[in-house]
């Protein structure tokens, strides 16, 4: 049965239409950046008269954010500074950040596929949208702002940060969304525990959730905890947001808004094209956006093809599985590659434990890698869970690390993003 949709025509467009207007929005950006000479040298004569296929589109070079990093600020802009209505960043901590210029209909894009977002989320009008990511350089507070305004919801702009504060205004206000990073409900958790507030007095029924990677085990556990349907929104800075897609309630993939973003999915290592259903790669070219366009650009997350099929809800766009990891988020120990994401599924399946968890590597004197695993635990934890624990680190990951337990609320919180991974490790 078809679900509600902010643009519906455009989201149940047959394949054979999607397919027709990624060919001309792929030409529509190929032609944007040529007129930026530093385009037209890293593209060696290519013109958009030579994409005849989608396919031809894969002859074109990988855009990496070393690039985007060095173009800083506006070498890689397809559009003069006069015509920029502002800017935003990336968070990254070493070198250049990533900037990235956004014109008027840049930013009219970004409302229209957040509204797309959250109606495919079944928010609406009616609702009040508690909107916790930050405002700033970071894009996900405006993100979700301009979204919440376009679909006509009252909005509850706090930001990040000051939870006891969020917590009164949900109550307060009849907040019925929650908009925020991944782990941001666990920290909502914490307070309330802390607190002695009332989750009941709550109305939230559903929350948006994005910016990191979070296991099945962890949106279960924020589902049941805050009595909400979660749903995993993606995006970056460098595609200008969240917004590039978002699951639906048959939680059957990530639906990709394929009028604006064209999406592969290629062998890190190799940079050939994956087989719809294999891992890879996810690379992102932007078909809509002006200011800071992007061919090919190699985001870094694991995804794959799920489904080019119709929906249950109807949307007909791509589905995308949810990101799993980061190629550069892998974790090499002593010949064994991990991600985090999987410490997490396998310690959120174990009674007792906590939701907070660091891993931290070093090196030991004598010059051999050393792996240890914190964790916060309940005081009901016992030893028979640390043996389930450590059985199943060997069982599926092949990992033995050293596990040290602390009680709820000792190990460190960030302010943003959580720190699962310290490495000490030297050359």
């Amino acid at each position: 049965m078809s679900a509600p949709m902010w643009e519906a025509q455009a989201e149940s467009l047959p394949r054979e239409g999607l397919e027709r207007q990624t060919l001309d929005g792929l030409r529509r950006t190929l032609g944007r950046v040529l007129g930026n000479p530093a385009w037209r040298r890293r593209l060696e004569g290519v013109a958009p008269a030579d994409i005849r296929a989608i396919a031809d589109w894969s002859r074109l070079p990988f855009l990496t954010k070393d690039e985007l990093r060095d173009a800083y600020p506006f070498g890689l802009a397809a559009v003069d500074p006069e015509r920029v209505l502002r800017v935003h960043m990336s968070s990254g901590t070493t070198g250049n950040p990533v900037l990235n210029p956004y014109t008027r209909a840049d930013v009219e894009q970004w409302a229209t596929v957040m509204a797309r977002c959250y109606v495919a989320a079944g928010v609406g009008a009616r609702d009040v949208i508690q909107i916790t990511p930050s405002f700033g350089l970071f894009t996900g507070g405006f993100g979700f702002h301009y979204g919440a305004e376009r679909i006509g919801a009252m909005v509850v702009p706090i930001g990040a940060g000051r939870t006891s504060l969020q917590l009164r205004l949900m109550r307060d206000l009849g907040t019925t969304v929650l908009t925020g990073i991944s782990t941001y409900p666990l920290r909502i958790l914490e307070v309330a525990r802390e607190e002695g507030f009332d989750l009941g007095s709550l109305r939230l029924r559903v929350a948006i959730l994005g910016s990191e990677m979070w296991s099945d085990e962890l949106r279960r556990l924020i589902e049941r905890d805050l009595s909400v349907t979660t749903f995993d929104i993606i995006g970056m800075t460098e595609t200008g947001g969240p917004g590039l897609g978002i699951d639906c309630p048959a939680r059957d993939g990530i639906h990709v808004w394929e009028d604006h973003y064209f999406c592969e999915v290629v062998d890190p290592t190799t940079g050939r094209r994956c087989e719809d259903g294999d891992e890879g790669e996810l690379l992102v070219s932007t078909l809509t956006r002006e200011g800071l366009p992007l061919i090919r650009y190699r985001t870094h997350d694991l995804t794959r093809v799920l489904s080019r099929q119709p929906c249950s809800c109807g949307r007909t766009h791509l589905r995308l599985d949810r990101l799993h990891g980061r190629t550069d988020d892998m974790v090499i120990f002593r010949g064994v590659n991990f991600y985090p994401r999987q410490i997490e599924s396998l310690l959120l399946r174990q009674p007792g434990v906590g939701h907070e968890y660091q891993i931290v590597l070093d090196r030991a004197p004598g010059g051999s890698d050393r792996l240890a695993l914190l964790v916060e635990a309940h005081d009901g934890f016992a030893e028979a869970g640390l043996a389930r624990l450590r059985s199943d680190l060997r069982q599926f990951l092949n990992l033995t690390p050293e596990i040290s337990v602390f009680k709820e609320g000792e190990l460190p919180r960030g302010p943003g993003k959580s720190v699962r991974v310290i490495d000490r490790r030297q050359g």
